[in-house]
């Protein structure tokens, strides 16, 4: 399958220094003009592709932002505070961070006439009634994270209804691949693979029957760059395979990649946790060409070796 990509383009890649917005930018970097603005708070200098303009600081700031997108044709915003705790801790930080700068940054956008390809998720369905979940399932999130999103996913439609702005939102199910560093609240993968590659117990929060869709990096990025060439604008998007796995068969499926001797062990249940998580991908299927290239298996054992080397 051929992807088509943007090429000879003014694009910016908020939040480029990060795991999704780097891979996006080295994908892009050889036949556009590529800058990324990201105030290194998550992301790494070090991730920013040689030919790429790095402008470090905040899109909150107006001169800051002016200056990343005054001149630019695109803009894939995947900038933001992703933490569902984080959210909960601080509802207004995230709101700012998730939500105002997201409506600044589209009215850079109308200014200047760019495309906007927006990081939307799985997070605005919130506990949903059934698997998969298609786009016109309830929205009724359980987080002020998952508000935001979902705010900024209706900012994006209402925008392209409204003003004639070109905006497609991708609704990320559980993204993971190289380049993800483990922590507090990034994905389960990256902290299982760091678990399992030092023989640690593998911790499973409640009996691990939660179901996850968890969607490689690659075709993450292929759903952004069909989402910046499509002439299907104005509407939102699952991004996920359309598959699903338990945690305590994905923490069993770590020790088998890495090789490891490390148990897995069970944990208390975490308060809110939602069960069952599943993409319907029709939609992006048909209406942008999208098609899940990666297999679990294969991208863990692409994650495992970025880890063995890193």
């Amino acid at each position: 399958m051929t992807t088509t990509r943007p090429t000879d383009r003014t694009v910016l890649i908020t939040g480029g220094a990060g795991f999704i917005g780097s891979h996006l930018a080295n994908a892009l970097v050889d036949d556009n003009e590529v800058r990324i603005l990201d105030d290194l708070s998550s992301g790494t200098r070090a991730t920013v592709p040689e030919d790429a303009t790095l402008i470090e600081g905040d899109l909150r700031d107006e001169a800051t932002r002016e200056r990343a997108t005054t001149g630019v044709d695109l803009i894939f915003h995947e900038a933001a505070l992703v933490s569902v705790q984080g959210s909960v801790e601080d509802p207004l930080g995230s709101h700012a961070i998730n939500a105002t700068a997201t409506l600044e940054l589209l009215e850079a956008a109308r200014r200047e006439d760019a495309r906007v390809v927006l990081a939307s998720s799985a997070a605005i369905y919130g506990h949903p009634e059934g698997v998969p979940i298609a786009e016109t399932d309830p929205k009724t999130p359980a987080s002020p994270y998952g508000i935001d999103k979902l705010s900024v996913d209706h900012y994006a439609r209402r925008y392209h209804e409204l003003y004639g702005l070109e905006t497609v939102s991708l609704r990320y199910f559980n993204a993971y691949g190289p380049g993800q560093t483990a922590g507090d609240y990034s994905g389960v993968i990256s902290v299982f693979c760091d678990q399992a590659l030092a023989d640690e117990p593998l911790t499973v929060h409640g009996d691990g029957g939660q179901t996850r869709d968890f969607v490689f990096i690659d075709d993450i990025v292929q759903a952004n760059l069909q989402a910046a060439t499509t002439d299907q604008v104005g509407g939102a998007y699952n991004v996920g395979t359309g598959t699903s796995v338990t945690i305590r068969e994905l923490a069993e499926a770590i020790v088998d990649v890495t090789g490891s001797s490390a148990d897995i062990t069970h944990t208390e249940g975490r308060e809110g946790d939602i069960r069952h998580s599943r993409a319907d991908i029709a939609a992006i299927r048909s209406e942008l060409g999208y098609e899940p290239t990666v297999s679990l298996r294969e991208g863990l054992e692409r994650t495992v070796e970025w880890y063995r080397q890193h």
